[in-house]
């Protein structure tokens, strides 16, 4: 009979916790929309995240970075995988990009970094990023060519799949308390959205449909998921743990179950295929080479 260890439990039930967290992310985030434009949703998000955080240093014993060169990079990863990802996230959404269409795309993000970080890369994972990219290419074709989405809102789609891309890649650099750069992270983070907030449309209703999602996006998703998010990066390789596949697939197939069932969005055929070839896709990255 197989038992299983309270170690393994416990790793399990905070994989699980963060998928469904994390998949609530753009439900929630969509919905707030619907009450807020985007970077007052954002800026406020912001504000609240920061906020737990800074409450929360003392509980979690979160170190700021010290030296200048430590600040300056968790202040760059904070604009690139907190702020400019988001931005675009949150843009793609308003433009009318479902979230299931956007967990697609975002499915992709760790083969893109597999890809990027490896010296050598193998004929498994140069197929399983062939296969991702044709996945890709199906769901943003679906989404312009035969569902009527903006070119501007998969434009969005994809910078915000390069921004985690990135962010992801430049987040695992950090090896010195990487939690403790979450508060400079999401004040850079913040920051950056007030800059286009002179320039941007910045208006919210005082309703349940906005105060709600906004509490929960931050609060739960960026505090807790965040948390959860960066122990994961911080305890394994980032594209080499066969868990982080799981854990990849299971937020696409919950984002997109949920929009679905509260949203009333189905993805189509194409969009279906084009998520497989992505999911095989990550089984040949993910693939142990023999």
């Amino acid at each position: 009979m197989f038992v299983l260890s309270k170690q393994s439990a416990l790793a399990a039930a905070s994989t699980s916790l963060f998928v469904l967290l994390w998949s609530s992310g753009a439900i929630f985030s969509k919905w707030g929309l619907a009450h807020a434009s985007p970077f007052a949703f954002l800026l406020i998000r912001f504000a609240i995240a920061l906020c737990g955080l800074v409450l929360l240093a003392p509980l979690l014993r979160l170190k700021l970075p010290k030296g200048g060169k430590p600040m300056l990079f968790a202040i760059a990863t904070g604009l690139v995988l907190l702020g400019a990802y988001q931005i675009f996230y949150l843009l793609a959404l308003d433009c009318k990009v479902t979230p299931g269409v956007m967990a697609t795309i975002m499915g992709v993000q760790p083969i893109l970094t597999v890809v990027l970080m490896e010296r050598q890369r193998s004929t498994s994972r140069l197929f399983g990023l062939a296969l991702g990219l044709a996945g890709l290419i199906m769901v943003v074709y679906q989404g312009i060519g035969l569902a009527g989405m903006s070119w501007a809102g998969m434009l969005f789609g994809l910078l915000a799949l390069a921004s985690m891309t990135l962010g992801s890649i430049m987040q695992k650099r950090i090896t010195d308390n990487p939690l403790g750069t979450l508060p400079v992270q999401y004040l850079a983070g913040l920051l950056l959205c007030a800059v286009f907030v002179p320039f941007q449309p910045f208006h919210f209703e005082h309703s349940a449909g906005f105060i709600v999602p906004v509490l929960w996006m931050g609060l739960v998703v960026s505090v807790l998921a965040t948390l959860l998010l960066y122990r994961l990066i911080a305890r394994g390789n980032l594209v080499n743990v066969t868990s982080l596949f799981y854990l990849v697939t299971a937020v696409t197939a919950v984002t997109a179950v949920m929009d679905y069932l509260i949203f009333g969005n189905r993805l189509a055929a194409l969009s279906v295929l084009g998520m497989l070839l992505i999911i095989v896709g990550l089984v040949f990255v993910f693939r142990k080479s023999s």
